[in-house]
């Protein structure tokens, strides 16, 4: 089953049981509701680019990122559940990379301008969280650990006033501590 007829390179395939088997279904860009399609979903296959996947319709809720590979039982893996709900397509880009980032919501408190990947925001900046961020050029993971670990969360250009309030389910007392461009390597 084809999510769109968009005619972009990029394509996931999801499928209700392990080792790619059972019914599946095939997304080229952005969907927002997938359930109708699976009942559940335990393996995938990225054929090609990089997505967001989301156990919550409308890309709500906890946040996978995926690379091109073969993911045979990637729920297990990821201790994900098996409700993937929805996936966003995530576009190249061969540009520079900036993002601002603030230790308080509304763009205030300390800011720091970033170009390049930051692995611990407390080591670099001092800052205990980042509550705030405006995405300027490029699309960027924040992580609620250091060194890229633990949850996170897709960031693409556009003023983030409040990360917390942003609807998103994984934020819920989250704290983000690094973030990580993502570059023409992870595709």
């Amino acid at each position: 089953m084809l999510c769109q007829t968009d005619m972009s390179t990029d394509k996931i395939i999801f499928y209700e049981e392990r080792n790619f088997q059972g019914r599946s279904y095939e997304c080229m860009s952005d969907c927002a509701d997938m359930s109708s399609y699976l009942s559940r979903c335990h393996s995938c296959r990225v054929e090609r680019g990089c997505f967001m996947v989301y156990d919550r319709t409308n890309f709500m809720g906890n946040q996978y990122f995926m690379r091109r590979g073969e993911y045979a039982d990637y729920m297990s893996m990821m201790g994900m559940s098996d409700c993937i709900r929805s996936c966003r397509m995530i576009p190249m880009h061969r540009g520079s990379f900036r993002m601002r980032i603030y230790e308080r919501e509304n763009f205030q408190g300390q800011m720091h301008e970033l170009m390049e990947d930051c692995d611990n925001i407390m080591d670099r900046y001092g800052m205990s969280n980042c509550m705030s961020c405006n995405v300027m050029e490029g699309q960027w993971l924040m992580y609620e650990q250091p060194h890229f670990r633990g949850r996170m969360m897709y960031m693409r250009p556009g003023e983030y006033r409040s990360l917390m309030s942003m609807g998103m389910s994984n934020m819920s007392g989250m704290r983000v501590m690094s973030m990580k461009r993502i570059m023409d390597s992870c595709y």
